[in-house]
């Protein structure tokens, strides 16, 4: 069987909740991302074979958000694609996906990503179809918040999940703003050493007075310190320990990567920046999302036949800080191998492009660290895990 690699892995700068981005749709920010990727490749456009992209809030972007990222970004009209949706998950089952079809020798090369514009996402007013606002007031339902960040079996927010993730594992408030802390000052020591510009795509933005290019994480804050962290009052509970600033952003962005079978990209010259050695997902209650990770990783270690120790770097989406302090006491991982270059808490977790963000974030520090390899994990609203590990050739 076949095995895929990673030819090319770009990502757009992440764009702060209503800020520079929110002009741009999802496909819009994607195509871009795309675009520059497969360029900067050097693979013709008419050699992709499939598009496969995750988006979560699809509501109001229109048929197959994946389908017009294609076209956007040049691609012919002869390509499949697939628009994935695993909540938090979506980028990276994206991946897995391309991985799988690759292996199976339906596709030799494929555009695989995942975006989100969660400043775009449209509020709902149910009933209207049906006539029962006929007469009288009409409740707007937030469509991010029920679609993207409200748990459909428990009833409650990600927040409220999160709450009850620092009681059942004891992670402190002081706990919980100490890593936020580290997840900005990482990010902040990586954008300043210019870490992350081999992956960034320079988004072009339309204004009033012409297009602006926009380069640079919008959300990083260099300046926090723990006092400030410590100031924030709880933003789901009264009592609670989770705020803010310990949980990661709302963002907008898009991240993609370009999937070979290991055979083509030998023979057209590409340089393989990792190969995939294996995936998989996990499932849990879903009040226990956040500790799902923690499963995948060795539910993935097994299959592959290695232990968690012998993981160089591993890259866990920060959906809260207390869901990484849960998960990295579990795995019993320190955090010198984990979010190296800071992660959402600092960065923002715009939620269908978060699972090729983190891959793309994995490949920099991998890199950088001149490390073989890597794991790429994120928890999904609903009780899943989704996981993949890299190795560097």
């Amino acid at each position: 069987m076949t095995r895929s690699v990673i030819v090319g892995a770009k990502r757009s700068p992440m764009g702060k909740f209503l800020g520079t981005l929110s002009p741009l749709t999802a496909p819009e920010i994607g195509a871009q991302v795309a675009r520059k990727l497969i360029d900067e490749v050097g693979c013709p456009y008419d050699a992709v074979d499939w598009a496969l992209i995750g988006q979560v809030l699809q509501a109001g972007v229109g048929q197959n958000p994946a389908r017009q990222v294609a076209l956007k970004a040049g691609l012919p009209p002869t390509i499949t694609a697939v628009t994935v949706n695993q909540v938090c998950g979506s980028g990276l089952r994206a991946a897995m996906n391309a991985d799988n079809n690759i292996r199976l020798d339906q596709a030799k090369i494929i555009l695989t990503g995942g975006m989100e514009s969660m400043s775009n996402a449209p509020y709902y007013v149910r009933g209207t179809r049906t006539g029962a606002t006929k007469f009288g007031h009409a409740t707007m339902e937030d469509g991010m918040l029920f679609d993207g960040l409200t748990c459909p079996f428990e009833g409650w927010g990600m927040g409220h999940a999160a709450e009850y993730t620092a009681r059942k594992y004891n992670i402190s408030r002081e706990d919980q703003d100490a890593f936020a802390l580290e997840s900005h000052h990482r990010a902040a020591a990586a954008q300043r050493a210019g870490a992350f510009k081999k992956s960034i795509a320079p988004i072009e933005v339309p204004g009033k007075k012409g297009p602006t290019l926009f380069g640079e994480d919008e959300s990083i804050r260099p300046e926090v310190t723990l006092a400030d962290l410590q100031k924030l009052k709880p933003a789901f509970e009264k009592d609670g320990t989770v705020t803010a600033g310990n949980s990661s952003q709302l963002t907008d962005g898009a991240a993609m990567a370009l999937l070979a079978s290991e055979e083509e990209a030998k023979r057209r010259g590409w340089p393989i920046r990792a190969r995939i050695i294996a995936h998989t997902t996990f499932g849990v209650p879903p009040k226990e999302l956040f500790i799902a990770p923690v499963g995948a990783v060795r539910q993935l270690c097994d299959k592959v036949g290695v232990k968690v120790k012998d993981i160089d770097l591993f890259e866990i989406n920060e959906a809260f800080a207390c869901q990484m302090l849960a998960c990295m006491r579990q795995l019993e991982i320190s955090h010198e191998r984990v979010n190296v270059l800071g992660g959402a808490i600092a960065l923002g977790h715009p939620i269908g492009c978060s699972g090729t963000r983190v891959l793309t974030t994995l490949l920099d520090a991998m890199e950088a660290r001149g490390v073989r390899r890597g794991i790429a994990t994120l928890c999904l609203g609903g009780g899943n895990a989704v996981a993949m590990m890299i190795e560097r050739p």
